[in-house]
């Protein structure tokens, strides 16, 4: 998959010898990465650095050592509105009891106005979706893959130039992984997929395979994605026994 990203929404990221340890655990030693391209994904086992690099990159997590640049400039110490962060767990995100309420939320804070002009906004960006009937729902009402897509349509509202996604697909039915890789592929953004259903990031220009706070395997998708498969299966003890290779806990 080759996106080309808008001028003048060209996302450049330079990590450049970042150290991040959280307690007792080394997340990051010496971490020195670009990251320029429209479509890049994050895999590796749990703990690999995946969720760390992402929160590192949301403005969620900040460095002990190095600097995290975006376009040649220090990277905002708190959250910016230039970049989106899905977590994996939607009810880590939510914080309004509706639909039209959370979407509110993106819209004001990407739109400003007033809140009836937010909300005009929402309807009408549900109408569009076909999803008009979404907007009085209750988040309880809702499945956890169907809040999942809530935040996805937070994201989309609030427009930011770069999309983190934390294992977007874990909750997601087989339809809704379809349509949200559909998304994907057709959004003009910089988009970060971290995930081990390797199938939605294999056609991505470049993969990032991380195990223990470094990067094993840097390169096209399909490159990446069969060699860490091969790797797993290679390291699956006969009679499911377990491991014969353990990381360290990193997130």
């Amino acid at each position: 998959m080759t996106v080309n990203l808008p001028d003048n929404a060209a996302a450049r990221w330079q990590l450049q010898g970042i150290a991040l340890r959280r307690g007792q655990t080394q997340v990051f030693s010496d971490l020195h990465l670009g990251l320029h391209e429209a479509r890049i994904g994050l895999i590796g086992h749990n703990g690999a650095g995946k969720t760390s690099l992402l929160r590192l990159l949301a403005g969620l997590e900040q460095p002990q050592q190095g600097q995290l640049l975006w376009q040649g400039q220090v990277h905002a110490s708190a959250p910016s509105r230039r970049v989106g962060l899905m977590f994996q767990n939607p009810d880590d995100q939510i914080i309004f009891p509706t639909v039209q309420e959370e979407l509110q939320l993106s819209w004001q804070s990407a739109h400003g106005g007033s809140r009836k002009q937010a909300l005009a906004g929402v309807l009408e960006f549900l109408q569009q979706r076909g999803l008009a009937h979404w907007a009085q729902r209750a988040m309880g009402s809702l499945s956890q893959g169907q809040r999942q897509w809530v935040c996805w349509l937070a994201m989309q509202v609030a427009q930011p130039q770069v999309l983190l996604l934390d294992e977007p697909y874990a909750s997601l039915d087989l339809p809704g992984q379809l349509r949200l890789a559909a998304e994907i592929a057709a959004s003009t953004q910089q988009i970060i997929v971290s995930t081990h259903v390797l199938d939605y990031v294999c056609d991505f220009e470049r993969v990032l395979w991380l195990e223990q706070g470094c990067v094993r395997m840097d390169g096209p998708g399909a490159q990446v994605c069969a060699a860490y498969e091969a790797w797993v299966h290679s390291q699956v003890r006969p009679g499911g026994g377990g491991w014969a290779h353990e990381g360290a806990q990193h997130g």
